[in-house]
């Protein structure tokens, strides 16, 4: 089996038309997918945790192609879960519908990026993976990050990192914090971000010594190849 790891960019429509209406709301941010599915029927499932307000979000998601829908209260930092079941809408023609034709594995859950694309991980065969890369609707921009032999059971590094490590490290990477020369300082990601540069300094420094501590660690196990 071979992985993929992707960063997609969709159009308006999003992955699925309703998706598309929750991105254009104002007052609500997709911070992750927890659980993406597709059915025979043509049918699909999302679930959603969204940061913003409750009520906008189950305003925008109303119309077509929605089937049914449900939303938790939100919590003190105001992220709430939103399952959203949605109609056939020519699975061929949108993302959802991907992993079910081409027998693919989508590892959730998906983080939404700052600019709206999505980084996901798709495991199957390699001939598999290029055929539904070709099948990619013309209007989503796809850049492939990474390629390799899968192995169950393995970790990313990412996932050893705490719920707010993994927020600013990600928002570091997506605003440029890591490229040459830097896109943005650590005082305006520390801005952007509403926390205090040492506080940005500290969790990005954990984060970096963890990964990287785990990057050694698995190169060790495979005798250093």
């Amino acid at each position: 089996m071979r992985y993929f790891d992707l960063v997609l960019t969709p159009g308006e429509q999003g992955i699925h038309p309703v998706d598309g209406r929750l991105a254009s709301e104002p007052e609500v941010t997709r911070e992750l997918l927890h659980h993406v599915d597709a059915y025979s029927d043509g049918t699909g499932a999302l679930l959603y945790r969204l940061k913003g307000d409750p009520e906008a979000a189950v305003a925008a998601i109303q119309g077509e192609g929605l089937l049914d829908y449900d939303v938790t209260d939100p919590d003190d930092e105001g992220r709430f879960y939103c399952y959203a079941h949605l109609a056939s809408n020519d699975p061929d023609g949108t993302l959802l519908g991907l992993p079910y034709d081409h027998a693919l594995i989508v590892e959730t859950p998906i983080r939404f990026r700052g600019d709206g694309s999505l980084r996901v991980r798709i495991v199957g065969q390699h001939a598999t993976l290029r055929n539904a890369l070709a099948a990619v609707p013309d209007d989503v921009r796809v850049t492939v990050e990474e390629v390799g032999r899968y192995t169950p059971g393995r970790k990313d590094a990412r996932s050893l990192l705490t719920d707010r490590q993994r927020e600013i490290f990600e928002t570091a990477v997506d605003r440029g914090y890591y490229r040459i020369p830097r896109g943005i300082t650590q005082t305006e990601l520390a801005d952007e971000l509403g926390l205090a540069p040492s506080t940005v300094d500290e969790h990005l420094r954990k984060a970096e010594s963890t990964m990287l501590s785990s990057i050694l660690e698995e190169y060790h196990q495979r005798g250093g190849e």
